[in-house]
């Protein structure tokens, strides 16, 4: 079971919004399990995005690799609802990262997911994993538990 963290927005250094279409329904009328990834890997790639050493080693044709992914599913999603999703990184390796991410609803911050990730670093020429390019301040992404009140 992955923890369950209350919604402040200083936990995550990247944040995602998100509207719900009615193609991610399911006959139950709430989100398709399957579709809480597709919500999440949108989250990762905007969050690898926002993180300029990771862009600029983009261009010279590395990119991550997703490895492991863990989700617990904690409350449905509905129709016409707007997602919250927190990105962030909880731990660095040679050329592995490990992030976490929640889902919570826009408007109440209701916890809806919690994932736990491994990407890897990845040369597309080689086909190999890579070193993880040197990141500025790496503490600025880490996940950080704040309880409200």
């Amino acid at each position: 079971m992955l923890k369950k963290p209350e919604y402040h927005p200083d936990s995550f250094y990247h944040w995602c919004e998100m509207d719900i279409r009615f193609r991610d329904l399911d006959p139950l009328n709430h989100v398709n399990n399957a579709v809480f990834n597709t919500y999440l890997e949108e989250a990762r790639v905007k969050f690898v995005q926002s993180v300029p050493v990771f862009m600029n080693s983009m261009k010279e044709n590395k990119s991550f690799v997703l490895v492991h992914l863990e989700i617990d599913y904690l409350k449905p999603i509905f129709y016409n609802e707007k997602i919250l999703i927190g990105s962030a990184l909880e731990g660095l390796g040679n050329s592995s990262i490990d992030g976490f991410q929640a889902i919570y609803g826009k408007d109440n911050h209701e916890l809806k997911a919690v994932a736990r990730t491994t990407g890897v670093w990845f040369d597309l020429s080689s086909q190999r994993p890579a070193r993880l390019p040197d990141i500025d301040r790496p503490e600025q992404y880490l996940f950080k538990e704040i309880k409200n009140g």
